[in-house]
């Protein structure tokens, strides 16, 4: 196998790995469009990164968390509806990102791989990156697997238990932030939801329990990946596309089952 195909396989196996824990707290709290306003905030790290020149990763994480904290602020004033303001910030972001991406001047950004992904030129620097993130996000899904879940059934059952529901949705922004940092590169911002709801809506037909549902889409996810690298090696096909068609795939199959 050829090295970059090596390299791209990978990285697209460490963000479905990490992808489908993260997933089904997307789908369980109908936060997809949440998952979108991130994702699309995030050109707008990668052009203050090149800005700044800091490694686009970081300022993407820096953009989503301070994303993530003025929606909670934002929400919680309640004088707009959530969908309102997510669809606000969502393209707000999206198209600031692109204007200051558009102002660096005398730097050639790639515009396309980061709106679409460009997984066949990943780095193994950056498939380091992805796997350190992806260690840390499923270490600390672990640790509040209980919490999390609890939070996500019964709002009230969690606050009468002791716990913090809003500290805890604050938490799974971060991680969300995060993950969407490091998969820009492999599936590109405009599908990194995607990669995200699918697997984890595919596994749902098949899983008896949550902590099933998360495997599964993991490895839903990581089988997406490699028809997707497969798709795209042999079809000559756009491959972050290919990915995401892929999953789609697999989705409308267990659908056929049931």
């Amino acid at each position: 196998m050829d090295e970059f195909l090596l390299r791209a396989l990978f990285g697209g196996l460490g963000l479905a790995l990490i992808s489908g824990p993260l997933g089904v707290f997307i789908v369980w709290r109908r936060m997809a469009y949440f998952g979108d306003t991130l994702a699309h905030s995030a050109l707008l790290g990668v052009g203050l990164g090149f800005w700044l020149s800091i490694n686009p990763i970081l300022t993407v994480m820096l953009v989503c968390a301070l994303l993530a904290t003025s929606l909670v602020i934002l929400q919680s004033n309640q004088k707009l509806a959530s969908d309102t303001l997510l669809g606000i910030l969502a393209h707000s972001t999206l198209s600031l990102g692109i204007i200051v991406v558009a102002f660096l001047q005398g730097l050639r950004v790639d515009l396309f791989g980061y709106l679409f992904g460009d997984i066949l030129a990943i780095s193994w620097q950056e498939i380091l990156y992805i796997y350190l993130i992806a260690a840390l996000v499923l270490i600390i899904i672990i640790k509040l697997w209980r919490a999390l879940l609890l939070c996500t059934l019964n709002t009230d059952l969690a606050l009468v238990a002791g716990l913090a529901p809003q500290k805890l949705q604050f938490i799974l922004m971060l991680l969300l932030a995060m993950v969407i940092a490091v998969a820009m590169k492999i599936i590109g911002v405009l599908l990194i939801t995607s990669l995200l709801i699918i697997p984890a809506a595919c596994a749902r037909n098949f899983a008896k329990s949550p902590e099933q549902m998360a495997i599964l889409a993991s490895l839903i996810g990581m089988c997406a990946v490699s028809l997707g690298l497969a798709a795209s090696f042999y079809f000559d096909l756009p491959t972050g596309p290919a990915i995401v068609v892929s999953a789609a795939f697999l989705f409308l199959l267990s659908r056929i089952k049931r």
